[in-house]
C-alpha cells in the first residue's frame, strides 16, 4: 500500500492480513528481532572492500531500537551492551548529550546485572560527556548516581565518586549544591572507619559553606569534624581542629562552638558522665544523623589519662613562667 508523504514522496507501508481478514500495519518495534538489529548495525560500522565508510547514523538508530527492545524483554545484559554501542554511535555523530544519556542507561543496566566495575566506568564516561556539553550539574549527578549504586558493593569507589562529583560543582562555583555529596561521602568514610578522611571532608564542607554564605552549615560542619576526631579517640587532633575553627569568627561566637567547648572541657576533666551529657545536647542532636549516632557513643576510650596529661602540661607552663 502506498501514500503520498508530506514532502511529496511516495511512502510504502507493509500490510498483512489477520486471521479474520483484518488488515494490520506492520510495526518495526513489534516485529524487529533485536539480535538482527544489532547484527545489521555492526555491519554498517565495519569497513570492508565494499564499504569504505561507516554509516553511524543508521547504525546508531538500530542500536537504540535494539537496546529498547532488549530492555522490554528484560534481557538486561544485551540491553546494556546495545546502549553502550548507541552511546558510541552518538559520539561519532558529535552528539555528546545523547551519548551521555545512553551511557547512563548502560550504567543503570550494569547495576541491574551486578557489573560493578562497569557501573563506575559508565557513569564516569557519562559525566565526561556532559562536561563536553558544558553541563556541570548533570555531569556531577552522573557521578553521584554511580556513587549511590556502589555504596554497598564498592564503598571505596563510591566515596571517590562522591568527591569527584562535588569537585565538578566546586569548579563551577556551585558549592552549595554539593552539600548532600559531602554528607554522603562523610557517611561512607565513617562506615569504613576512615575517620581522618571523614573529618577532612567535613572541613571541606565548612569551607564550601563559607563560600556560599551558609554560616549555620559551616558551624555544624566544624562541630561535626571535632566529634569525628573525638570518636577516633584523637583528642589532640580534636583540640587542634577546635583551635583552628575558632579562628573563624562565625564559629567562635556560635552555639556549635559552645557545644564543642563543653565537650572538650569534659574530656580535659576526664569526666565520662559529663562527656555523655555534653554529647546529648540539643545542638549536637541537630547535626546529621551519622554524626549524632557516633556522638552518642562518646567517649570511645579511656579519658582518665587526659586529665593527668593536661595537669602536667599546665605545671610545665607554670615552671616556664617562674623567673625566680
Amino acid at each position: 500500500m502506498s501514500k503520498i508523504g508530506d514532502d511529496g514522496t511516495v511512502e510504502r507501508t507493509r500490510i498483512r492480513k489477520g486471521e479474520e481478514g483484518v488488515t494490520h500495519i506492520g510495526s518495526a518495534m513489534a516485529t524487529s528481532d533485536p539480535d538482527k538489529l544489532i547484527s545489521k548495525a555492526d555491519k554498517l560500522t565495519k569497513l570492508s572492500l565494499t564499504r569504505w565508510s561507516a554509516d553511524w547514523k543508521t547504525a546508531t538508530g538500530l542500536y537504540e531500537q535494539a537496546a529498547n527492545a532488549y530492555r522490554l524483554k528484560k534481557k538486561y545484559e544485551e540491553a546494556k551492551d546495545a546502549f553502550e554501542k548507541a552511546s558510541k554511535g552518538q559520539e561519532m555523530l558529535s552528539s555528546p548529550w545523547d551519548a551521555a544519556k545512553h551511557m547512563e542507561s548502560a550504567a543503570a543496566l550494569a547495576k541491574q546485572v551486578g557489573k560493578w566495575n562497569e557501573v563506575a566506568d559508565f557513569y564516569r564516561h557519562a559525566s565526561e560527556l556532559f562536561i563536553e556539553c558544558g553541563r556541570s550539574q548533570p555531569a556531577s549527578d552522573a557521578l553521584a548516581k554511580g556513587a549511590r549504586a556502589l555504596e554497598d558493593p564498592s564503598p571505596n569507589v563510591a566515596v571517590q565518586l562522591y568527591i569527584d562529583s562535588s569537585a565538578i560543582l566546586e569548579e563551577d562555583g556551585k558549592e552549595q549544591m554539593a552539600f548532600d555529596l559531602y554528607r554522603a561521602a562523610t557517611s561512607v568514610y565513617i562506615r569504613l572507619e576512615k575517620y581522618t578522611d571523614a573529618a577532612t571532608i567535613l572541613l571541606k564542607w565548612a569551607l564550601a559553606a563559607d563560600k556560599s554564605n551558609a554560616t549555620h552549615s559551616q558551624c555544624k560542619a566544624y562541630l561535626s569534624a571535632i566529634i569525628v576526631y573525638l570518636y577516633a579517640h584523637d583528642f589532640r587532633q580534636a583540640e587542634k581542629c577546635h583551635n583552628d575553627c575558632c579562628q573563624v569568627e562565625a564559629f567562635l561566637y556560635s552555639d556549635q562552638n559552645r557545644a564543642a567547648t563543653k565537650l572538650l572541657s569534659a574530656y580535659t576533666d576526664g569526666d565520662v558522665e559529663e562527656i555523655k551529657l555534653a554529647a546529648q545536647s540539643s545542638i549536637i542532636s541537630n547535626l546529621d544523623h551519622v554524626i549524632v549516632r557516633i556522638a552518642r557513643k562518646l567517649p570511645t576510650g579511656d579519658v582518665s589519662g587526659l586529665k593527668r596529661t593536661t595537669t602536667e602540661e599546665q605545671d610545665e607552663l607554670l615552671d616556664e613562667d617562674d623567673l625566680t
